[in-house]
């Protein structure tokens, strides 16, 4: 989807489109920006960019906090679109997709002419642009969509892949960041095509299996990292985690508290939309100067309870904490696993209580949000959750609809 939380937005206030607009916060909050409308990327603002320096790119941008609820219900929608297609589709975001068009000439056509039905059919159901690549990966397919931007539709032939990737820089493979740049800048490789010249033993030797994988990638084959799996397979997380960066640094005790509280209970209730346990708890501290620190703690037993993450997470908080100021705090969910942990058989009853009451709970904050009820503890904490392109439970994924 192009620009989508940006695009969202000018569906319910037409009077954005055309200017250059800020997804994520107001421009003097800490955070990063989500989403930039193709005029405010102009001034060179893009996603994760903190927002303070989005504003002095582009002081007359305008800056939106953003609504979940609306691209969440917008994404449902492309799926609804994309499942007329395919019987295998894998939301790889809130606003991107691969289908397994596999079989389906005889219904859509070649891949242009169903790449052009499927381009039509989303502006005429969602009043949104996309742009589409098709090929015979998902990797090139990926890169085809990013070139093909915006509401484009790039197909590369069958045997051509290769062909296609080799002037490209070696940033626009999927999994390659600063880093991984920057190491094989240091080898002579700045091209797709430079890579693919070299040998795989050097590359493995060099990067190990990643290299193994990037040399596949280079050849235009689905590779390592979010390639392995078919499309539309669906694993349960290996973690959850929420974290909050304050407004504003702080040493309130009551607050810190209150901010660890109301995060357990997050990561509890996805626990049990997913029906797994965490056995492991960790908490992140990150102080004013941008130093951080882990801690865990393995439970008694495993557990998708608030009360009990919420009480080991205050309990590694106090433990850890220097008095300094914070900036940031997360709670993590570790050594997921599908079942509850013995419990003894006076504590029971206890657990038996409050399985039945969060029950209850999950469907007020299904209804109302998720702010709607909370241990006394973690009310006083202002928590705002980030709009981002990875949200739990997205079309297609959502766990409590599996068989």
């Amino acid at each position: 989807m192009d620009a989508f939380f940006v695009s969202v937005e000018e569906l319910f206030d037409p009077s954005l489109k055309g200017k250059p607009v800020v997804v994520g916060g107001r421009a003097n909050e800490r955070g990063v920006v989500s989403a930039a409308s193709y005029a405010a990327r102009k001034f060179g603002i893009h996603s994760a960019m903190p927002l303070r320096t989005a504003y002095k790119l582009c002081p007359q941008a305008i800056f939106v906090e953003g609504h979940r609820e609306r691209y969440s219900e917008y994404s449902h929608r492309v799926f609804e679109v994309l499942q007329k297609f395919s019987p295998k589709v894998e939301m790889a975001s809130i606003d991107e997709a691969y289908l397994d068009m596999s079989g389906t000439e005889r219904l859509h056509g070649p891949p242009l002419s169903a790449a052009n039905r499927l381009h039509e059919l989303m502006k005429r159901s969602t009043d949104l642009n996309c742009s589409i690549g098709a090929s015979t990966s998902r990797l090139v397919s990926k890169i085809a969509s990013d070139q093909a931007k915006p509401n484009g539709i790039l197909w590369i032939v069958p045997g051509q892949e290769a062909e296609f990737l080799a002037p490209l820089d070696v940033r626009k493979i999927p999994g390659v960041g600063k880093v991984t740049e920057q190491h094989l800048h240091s080898c002579g490789i700045r091209k797709v095509g430079d890579l693919a010249a070299l040998d795989e033993d050097f590359l493995e030797e060099r990067f190990g299996k990643w290299g193994l994988a990037l040399a596949g990638k280079s050849k235009g084959l689905d590779a390592g990292g979010w390639f392995d799996g078919e499309v539309g397979d669906r694993e349960d997380p290996k973690s959850i985690s929420h974290e909050h960066t304050f407004s504003i640094d702080t040493k309130d005790r009551a607050a810190l508290d209150a901010m660890f509280v109301r995060l357990s209970e997050m990561v509890a209730r996805r626990l049990r939309d997913h029906h797994l346990y965490a056995r492991t708890l960790q908490i992140k501290l990150r102080y004013s100067d941008f130093s951080t620190f882990t801690r865990s703690r393995t439970l008694d037993r495993a557990t998708q309870i608030d009360s009990e993450l919420a009480d080991a997470a205050r309990g590694l908080f106090h433990k850890a904490w220097t008095g300094a100021a914070i900036r940031l705090v997360g709670v993590y969910a570790q050594q997921l696993e599908t079942g509850e942990g013995q419990t003894s058989l006076l504590d029971e009853g206890r657990t038996e209580k409050w399985r039945h009451a969060l029950e209850a709970v999950d469907k007020m904050r299904g209804k109302y949000g998720d702010g709607s009820v909370s241990l006394a503890a973690g009310m006083k904490a202002a928590f705002r959750a980030r709009v981002h392109e990875n949200p739990e439970n997205l079309p297609g994924k959502d766990p409590k609809k599996r068989d």
